[in-house]
């Protein structure tokens, strides 16, 4: 029979191996901090608050420090997640992603370096851009090739254009084709002219991206 030493240490154990992997800093919401833990929509912590194991320590502008898997990290609105070893969501070749509460599966990455919420869209045959992210990044879209695409909202017109790098956590592809629409969205869509770089296995809940090329 376990001592109940034991048992807390056990139960100890199973709560290290739940914590989060990564997080980053989406923005500011008022007193609160936006963060993306691991492939989570974005969440409004307060400082002394806890979710998903990451606990938020202060909030100062564009910076937040956070207590994860027993480490202070110090994020920036714009930089690249935080990530903390252990059962990673990432790990060379390999992209690992959990659905949403929503059924989508979500997850930061960047484009050219800039830090970006991407939504994964089997449907979609290219990276999609809306034109305000497409400004914060500083892309010269117009200088590319000029179309129209059908969405849900009718037919619209998009460019066409080239991205330097586009990565998800540290797997990384270069030139990969995307088109820019007018507006403004809540992430980024994730479509096949990144995806098809991977072999793409999806059980259950959990979608594992294995890098081809």
């Amino acid at each position: 029979m376990k001592t109940p030493a034991l048992l807390a240490s056990a139960l100890l154990l199973c709560m290290q191996q739940v914590v989060a992997q990564t997080v980053g800093l989406a923005g500011m919401m008022g007193d609160k901090a936006l963060l993306i833990i691991d492939s989570a929509p974005p969440k409004s912590v307060a400082s002394g608050d806890t979710y998903k194991g990451v606990k938020v320590l202060s909030i100062k502008g564009d910076t937040a420090v956070v207590n994860m898997g027993g480490k202070q990290i110090s994020l920036r609105v714009g930089d690249a997640p935080a990530n903390v070893g252990g059962a990673a969501g990432v790990s060379g070749s390999r992209v690992v992603l959990t659905a949403s509460s929503g059924g989508h599966f979500m997850t930061q990455g960047q484009i050219n370096g800039n830090t970006v919420t991407f939504m994964v869209d089997t449907g979609a045959s290219m990276v999609g851009l809306s034109t305000v992210d497409a400004d914060r990044m500083g892309l010269k879209y117009r200088d590319g090739e000029m179309g129209r695409v059908s969405t849900a909202n009718g037919v619209i017109p998009a460019w066409s254009i080239k991205l330097s790098s586009v990565q998800v956590g540290d797997v990384q592809v270069y030139n990969v084709d995307c088109l820019v629409s007018p507006g403004s969205m809540p992430y980024v869509l994730l479509g096949n002219s990144f995806l098809t770089h991977f072999q793409m296995t999806r059980t259950n809940d959990q979608m594992v991206l294995d890098k081809r090329y």
